[in-house]
């Protein structure tokens, strides 16, 4: 697959030097083209044919995303997206306030550089399931109109949130319903929350950004943050893809899960409040 990289132009921040470095060390790293945002908002036709023979890595500095809202708006196909400012965060570092990359920003930006690259050559590792969590087999439909929502029923509990968990050996993965997936279309950014960071049953644990509205994942479950779906912040249209089983958002390490049951309903429950919901709309 060919791909070309769209990076902010990010003259006022630091993050915005490391995505811009990215960008040119990306672009060198697997031979795409470099699409400048100033020149693609202003004359898009200029990038027709990159934009209909290449799949977008988008690189954002920071939390406004403008990389990643002009390419949603020209509706470009995002194979990719990185945003600086939450690769720092997770990193536990801070950058210099100065616009000039020192080592460090440097070192970063060919740290993301090399991880891409990994990614992009073995595109399955990334959104390869634990073994004890199989995808989904049976499921309750529950259909409104011209719309089919598909609740998983077997070893999945909801909140009234739209969020589901699964439970197994002290470990939970997370993830939203397909009701809710089709209610906010097209995904394009997942907020995931930090490594090691603790939540407790019904607090925030990150959210997810569509061209309609942006949803907070309010948490099923307490516990500790193992891990957040890599191939789901590099790729967030797996969520819309498959809600319940590859476009799972967070494993949790369970500290509650005997008492954090009691606050859960079963496929059968959600389905009735998933009809009630969508007649209400």
């Amino acid at each position: 697959m060919k791909r070309a990289i769209l990076s902010c132009n990010g003259l006022d921040k630091p993050e915005g030097s490391v995505a811009r470095e990215l960008a040119i060390r990306a672009a060198e790293a697997i031979s795409g083209e470099i699409i400048c945002p100033v020149l693609l908002n202003r004359a898009p036709a200029r990038y027709k044919k990159a934009l209909g023979e290449n799949s977008l890595i988008v690189v954002d500095g920071c939390s406004t995303r403008c990389a990643s809202k002009l390419a949603a708006g020209l509706e470009a196909r995002v194979d990719r997206k990185v945003l600086i400012s939450d690769v720092v965060k997770a990193s536990g570092h801070k950058l210099p306030s100065t616009l000039t990359l020192g080592p460090d920003g440097l070192t970063m930006a060919q740290t993301i550089v090399d991880e891409l690259v990994r990614n992009l050559n073995a595109p399955a590792a990334a959104s390869e399931s634990t073994s004890i969590f199989e995808a989904p087999t049976e499921f309750l439909t529950v259909m409104h109109d011209k719309f089919e929502f598909r609740i998983p029923v077997v070893d999945y509990l909801f909140n009234e949130n739209d969020v589901w968990v699964r439970a197994a050996d002290g470990v939970a993965r997370v993830g939203i319903s397909d009701y809710m997936q089709q209610k906010l279309t097209d995904i394009s950014f997942f907020d995931f929350p930090k490594g090691d960071s603790t939540v407790e049953q019904f607090g925030e644990l990150g959210s997810l950004e569509s061209t309609k509205a942006v949803f907070e994942i309010i948490s099923p479950a307490t516990g500790t943050v193992a891990s957040a779906n890599s191939a789901v912040i590099a790729n967030p249209a797996l969520i819309n893809e498959d809600p319940s089983g590859a476009g799972w958002l967070v494993e949790l390490k369970l500290t509650n899960w005997p008492q954090d049951q009691e606050m859960l309903i079963d496929a059968s429950a959600y389905a009735e409040i998933v009809k009630r919901k969508a007649a209400e709309e």
